[in-house]
C-alpha cells in the first residue's frame, strides 16, 4: 500500500483507481483470489455453445438462402426474427401463413438444427405456426430442439400496449404451453428478454431485476393454468445483451444463473438448469468506423462464453447500416467459431469461478439485481411497475447518466467520439430499406376463439396469421421502452457536418494555434483535434501566428504558455474578427484574458456533444 500512495502522491485512492459501474458498484484494481468459490455453470456447460444466426430477410427466397449459407459456414442454429421484434429493426420474415415460414425454411432440415423464434408481435401464433410446419412436414415434435420465444412483456416494453389485458395473457400462454407440451414439444415455450432494458439505457443490476421479476410473472402464470412448477421452470429461457465491458458481463451472466437458482429454490424446488441465449450488445454498435464493432463483439462473445451463456448471436458489424450481406454475416459466425475452435473457450467449466474480481462482482451485482427485484415486487410485480412507469423513470435516470459519461467522453467511443475518421468509406450492406412496420391489430374470427390444437390446424390449413389473432378483450398500455445506441448523438452530428459537405463543398473548420513546443503541449493538442474531429469538423493546425486565419481559432499551448502569449493573440485575433476559443478549464486563466471575449470550451470532461454543436454553427462553411 505505501508504493501505491507513493505513486498517487496525495490522491484519493478511491477517485484515482476505483472505478464505479452504473449500478454504483465499486470496480477496484485489484482482488484477491477466492479459492473457495464454487462454479456456477448451466447444463450445458464444458461443451461448446450454439452459434446462432439470424433469419431476418423479409423476401422468403432470400431468407432461405441466407440461413442455408449461414449453416454451411459454421452455425448450428437459427433465430427467426419477424416484424416488429426488438431485433428486426425495420426487416423480419414476411410470415403471414405457413406456406411462408415454410419458403423461409425452404432446404433447412429443422430435425437437425436448434430453433429460437425471437419475440415478436404475434408471437404466440408464430409459435403455433411452427409447431404446424414441424407437423406438415412429419417430424416428431419430441426430437425437436425449440425455443418457441413467446414474450408478451416484450412486446408491451416495444409497443408501449398489447391488446389484452395480463389475466387474458397469462391464461392463453398457459393454455398455449400446455397444448404445445401435450403435442411432444419439450421447450423452452416462453422468453424472458432483457434487451428492451438494455436497450433503453439499464444498469445490469437494472436488466437482472426486471428479468427476473419477469420470469418470476411468467413462473406464477403457467402454475395458475396447472403446470408443475417443475416443468414451469424449464420452459423459460432467457436472452441476454452482453456489451464490450467485459468484466460486468461475464458477472452478469453468472449472477442470472445465482439469482435464479435462489428464485426455483425458494418456489421450494431443486436447482433447475436455466437456459440463456447471449446476444452481442445492439446498444454498442456504432455506424460511424463501423469495423471496430469487430473489437466490440469479440469482447461480449468472450465475456458470453467465459460467462456460460447456451448459445450466442453476434451481430454482424453492419448491423447498425442495414441489413448485413453475406460477408459480414460470415465474419459475425467466425468471431464464435475462432474463439471455439482456436481459443478453445468452452473446454473450461466456469473459468470466472474463484478469481476474486469476478467473484465480487458477481456477487455484488446479484445483490444489487434482487434488491431491485424485490423493489418491484413491492410494486405489485413487472406489469404493475410497467404500467404505472416507476421502472421505466428508474431506467431513464441511468440512461441519461450513461448519456453525459458518454458526451464528456469520460465512457469512449473509438471511431466515434475518439479517433474519428472523416475519410472513412462506409461497409456494404444488403440493397433492401427498413420499413415502418405496422403489426396488425387484433380482430375477432373465425378461429379466435378455438383451443391452441384448433389453431394449429387451421394454420396447417392456410389460414392467414390475421385469421387466429385473437380478439380485443382489454387493453395494457405502459411506456414504451425507447432502443437506442449510445454513438447515435456523435453520429447525427458527423450526419450535419457531411450534409454541409454536400452542400458547400467543405467540411466545417477549426484553425488550432498552437503556442509554445509541441512537447509541452502535445497531449492537449492531440485532445483538441480528437474532440473537433469527433463531430465531423475539420482541423487545420498552424504553429506561426503571422499567417492570416479568419473563423473559428482555437488557442492550444501549455499553462505556461498562455500566461506569456495567449492575451497578445487572443486580442490580435479577436481584432480581425475571429471566434477565439482556449483548451483550457473555465477560470483557469487570468481573468483578463477571458475578458477580452475568449471562451474556454475545449477540456476534459467538457460536454462534447454540446461543445460540437456550437462548433457545426459557427464554423460553417
Amino acid at each position: 500500500m505505501g508504493r501505491v500512495e507513493s505513486v498517487l502522491k496525495g490522491a484519493d485512492f478511491h477517485k484515482k483507481l476505483v472505478g464505479r459501474s452504473h449500478d454504483g458498484l465499486a470496480i477496484q484494481p485489484l482482488y484477491h483470489r477466492r479459492p473457495e468459490a464454487q462454479t456456477i455453470a448451466g447444463d450445458t456447460a464444458g461443451l461448446p455453445w450454439t452459434v446462432m444466426a439470424q433469419v431476418d430477410h423479409p423476401v422468403a427466397e432470400e431468407a432461405a438462402r441466407l440461413a442455408l449459407e449461414d449453416l454451411e459456414g459454421g452455425a448450428d442454429a437459427l433465430a427467426l426474427v419477424f416484424p416488429g421484434g426488438r431485433s428486426a429493426r425495420g426487416y423480419g420474415i414476411a410470415c403471414n401463413t405457413l406456406t411462408d415460414l415454410d419458403a423461409a425454411l425452404n432446404g433447412i432440415r429443422l430435425e437437425l438444427i436448434k430453433l429460437r423464434l425471437d419475440p415478436a408481435p404475434a408471437g404466440r401464433i408464430h409459435a403455433l405456426m411452427l409447431a404446424a410446419l414441424v407437423e406438415r412436414r412429419k417430424l416428431a415434435p419430441e426430437q425437436m430442439q425449440i425455443d418457441f420465444g413467446m414474450d408478451p412483456i416484450a412486446t408491451l416494453t416495444n409497443l408501449g400496449m398489447v391488446p389484452w389485458d395480463w389475466p387474458s395473457m397469462a391464461a392463453r400462454l398457459g393454455e398455449t404451453v400446455n397444448s404445445l407440451l401435450e403435442r411432444g414439444f419439450t421447450g423452452p415455450f416462453l422468453t424472458v428478454d432483457l434487451r428492451p432494458y438494455h436497450e433503453a439505457g439499464a444498469s445490469e443490476g437494472q436488466e437482472l431485476s426486471a428479468g427476473l421479476a419477469q420470469g418470476v410473472l411468467y413462473l406464477r402464470a403457467l402454475e395458475a393454468q396447472g403446470i408443475p412448477l417443475t416443468k414451469a421452470a424449464t420452459a423459460i429461457s432467457f436472452v441476454v445483451p452482453v456489451d464490450a465491458d467485459q468484466f460486468l458481463g461475464i458477472a452478469k451472466l453468472r449472477a442470472l444463473r445465482m439469482l435464479w437458482a435462489r428464485t426455483v429454490t425458494a418456489c421450494g424446488l431443486p436447482p433447475q438448469p436455466l437456459r440463456i441465449h447471449a446476444e452481442t450488445s445492439w446498444r454498442m454498435l456504432s455506424k460511424r468506423d463501423a469495423h471496430v464493432n469487430f473489437l466490440r463483439s469479440t469482447i461480449a462473445t468472450f465475456a458470453a462464453s467465459i460467462g456460460g451463456a447456451d448459445s450466442v448471436t453476434v451481430l454482424p458489424f453492419t448491423s447498425a447500416l442495414g441489413l448485413p450481406e453475406a460477408q459480414a454475416r460470415r465474419l459475425a459466425r467466425n468471431t464464435s467459431i475462432v474463439l471455439m475452435e482456436e481459443s478453445n473457450l468452452w473446454r473450461v467449466v466456469d473459468p470466472a469461478a474463484g478469481a476474486g474480481a469476478y467473484e465480487t462482482l458477481t456477487e455484488d451485482l446479484a445483490s444489487k439485481a434482487w434488491a431491485l427485484f424485490k423493489e418491484i415486487e413491492r410494486e405489485g410485480g413487472l406489469v404493475s411497475s410497467l404500467t404505472s412507469g416507476k421502472l421505466q423513470g428508474r431506467i431513464s435516470q441511468t440512461a441519461q447518466a450513461r448519456m453525459r459519461a458518454v458526451a464528456t467522453r469520460k465512457e469512449p467511443l473509438t471511431g466515434t467520439s475518439e479517433f474519428a475518421n472523416l475519410t472513412e468509406v462506409p461497409p456494404d450492406v444488403l440493397n433492401i430499406s427498413p420499413s415502418q412496420q405496422v403489426v396488425p391489430k387484433a380482430k375477432a374470427t373465425a378461429h379466435s376463439g378455438n383451443s391452441t390444437a384448433d389453431v394449429i390446424t387451421a394454420l396447417a390449413h392456410g389460414a392467414s396469421r390475421n385469421d387466429v389473432t385473437p380478439p380485443i378483450m382489454g387493453r395494457l398500455a405502459a411506456a414504451s421502452l425507447t432502443s437506442y445506441r449510445v454513438a447515435e448523438p456523435f453520429e447525427a452530428l458527423r450526419d450535419r457536418s457531411d450534409a454541409i459537405l454536400r452542400t458547400t463543398g467543405k467540411r466545417p473548420r477549426v484553425t488550432v494555434l498552437t503556442l509554445g513546443p509541441l512537447a509541452d503541449h502535445a497531449a492537449r493538442l492531440a485532445f483538441t483535434r480528437n474532440l473537433f474531429e469527433a463531430g465531423g469538423v475539420e482541423v487545420n493546425i498552424l504553429a506561426e501566428f503571422g499567417m492570416p486565419v479568419t473563423g473559428l481559432i482555437c488557442l492550444v499551448g501549455s499553462d505556461a504558455a498562455y500566461a506569456a502569449e495567449a492575451l497578445d493573440r487572443a486580442t490580435a485575433l479577436i481584432a480581425r474578427g475571429c471566434n477565439v476559443w482556449l483548451a483550457a478549464k473555465p477560470g483557469s486563466l487570468d481573468a483578463s484574458l477571458t475578458a477580452t471575449g475568449a471562451k474556454c470550451r475545449i477540456f476534459a470532461g467538457c460536454d462534447s456533444i454540446d461543445v460540437l454543436t456550437e462548433v457545426l454553427h459557427v464554423a460553417n462553411p
